[in-house]
């Protein structure tokens, strides 16, 4: 589940509990199998948020890791909000933030050893949302268009582990776990690509449609012409993709590599509003560094990812403003929000190229003062401190322009690991103010 707040300029005031619903989350059938990478515990957890996006909201999630098989992950989320004020067409009206979370991983199919299935759908509503259609690196922020309207979006994947390295034993990718730490793999990552580490091929299947409750500006019959009742914008279609970890720990990697090559393709058929299609690659490095007297682990963590449609045409739109077989603003090259350029606001920007790169330093603290804490229902393995900067860019061909003017953001991250996931409490500032940013995972997974 993510839980997103933005603080912009420091106009809006920031409000999640989750800390607390932890504290008072409740446990039920917990069990301890020190053979699996992640716990094996129901965790039920009440959470309240408030955003310039959602309002004042509240929700409750279930997790469970190991549900069926020990390298499952499951969550569900469902949430709602109260009235907010809004504008519709030019008239004042409220609207309320709604919806519901579910996701399921990691599922390995019967009758095999290494395909491995998962899924991921979204239902939602939200009474503000920010597009920008132009996401150009010279664009202008306040030129965002915003409306309440749904967000819904659905996904699978099917991810073949590749017989090599450590996929040939471990398929599943299940480790020892000890306060928070992998162990019996000190020797493991940074070792030659292929002979060692885990290799995957997969191929991903995606939905989503957002729809709009202003319709005064989208007249043009392209965003109705499926039927719809509202303007929308649909885009389904398949991923391909090759990842490559040669890590020592996939959920905290404290040395080695990761990397991932990817592609995809909208096909423009059933509700799609047009074809396109996106190449992009990532790559993440670990480096393990010395302590200090009060840390437990100190990892130098650096990211790049560069990614290219050839679909995008500049030369011709569909309608006017926005170009033929571009990708949706929430996908493609695009940066800002959670995970890339997190001092921005999510899509901020976008076009047909886009690069960015990252670092932090992630220091595991020896503090840690609800480790084994009696009235805890849940295990806090660690704490951890990460400064980390941020630069990137996007533009509209892929030339040496990439390197300049690029955009920049620096914070600090409070992060945590509870009974098996690793939660971050981003704080960023760039060039266009301050966000918030509080989720589950650390940036570079994603």
């Amino acid at each position: 589940m993510v839980i997103i707040s933005e603080m912009k300029n420091k106009k809006y005031i920031f409000l999640s509990f989750l800390i607390t619903t932890i504290l008072f989350g409740t446990l039920l059938n917990a069990e301890e199998d020190t053979n699996a990478t992640k716990s094996k515990e129901w965790l039920f957890l009440p959470f309240v948020f408030s955003s310039d996006n959602t309002g004042f909201a509240a929700g409750m999630s279930a997790m469970k890791d190991g549900l069926f098989q020990p390298q499952t992950s499951f969550i569900a989320t469902v949430f709602t909000g109260l009235p907010k004020d809004v504008i519709i067409n030019g008239q004042k009206d409220e609207a309320t933030f709604s919806g519901g979370f579910i996701s399921f991983s990691d599922f390995k199919l019967p009758y095999t050893d290494r395909l491995f299935f998962s899924f991921t759908g979204l239902k939602s509503y939200f009474p503000e949302t920010h597009y920008y259609i132009d996401g150009s690196n010279d664009s202008n922020k306040d030129d965002a268009y915003i409306s309440s309207g749904d967000s819904d979006f659905f996904t699978t994947t099917f991810r073949y582990t590749l017989p090599l390295g450590d996929g040939i034993d471990n398929p599943s990718g299940l480790y020892k776990m000890q306060n928070g730490f992998c162990i019996g793999r000190e020797d493991c990552g940074n070792g030659i690509p292929f002979i060692t580490g885990r290799t995957s091929i997969g191929i991903k299947t995606f939905f989503q449609t957002d729809n709009t409750d202003n319709t005064d500006m989208w007249q043009d019959s392209i965003w109705w012409e499926k039927g719809t009742s509202l303007p929308t914008w649909s885009t389904n279609g398949l991923r391909f993709f090759l990842a490559h970890d040669n890590t020592d720990f996939d959920l905290n990697p404290s040395r080695g590599y990761h990397f991932q090559l990817q592609y995809s393709k909208d096909f423009g058929k059933g509700d799609s509003l047009q074809s396109w299609d996106f190449l992009e690659f990532k790559y993440n490095q670990y480096f393990n560094l010395d302590t200090f007297s009060f840390t437990q682990q100190n990892v130098l963590a650096l990211s790049m990812w560069t990614g290219y449609s050839f679909s995008w045409d500049n030369d011709k739109d569909i309608t006017p403003g926005f170009a033929a077989n571009r990708p949706p603003m929430w996908e493609g090259a695009r940066l800002g929000g959670f995970n890339r350029m997190r001092g921005y606001d999510m899509n901020r920007f976008s076009d047909k190229v886009v690069f960015y790169a990252a670092a932090e330093y992630r220091a595991i603290i020896d503090y840690n003062p609800l480790k084994n804490s009696s009235f805890m229902p849940v295990d806090v393995e660690w704490f951890q401190v990460v400064p980390f900067a941020e630069v990137g860019r996007v533009n509209d061909q892929y030339n040496l322009d990439l390197l300049d003017d690029m955009k920049y953001d620096v914070g600090i991250s409070l992060r945590t690991m509870i009974s098996g996931i690793v939660l971050r409490f981003d704080v960023a500032y760039g060039e266009e103010g301050t966000n918030i940013w509080l989720m589950e995972s650390h940036p570079f997974d994603f």
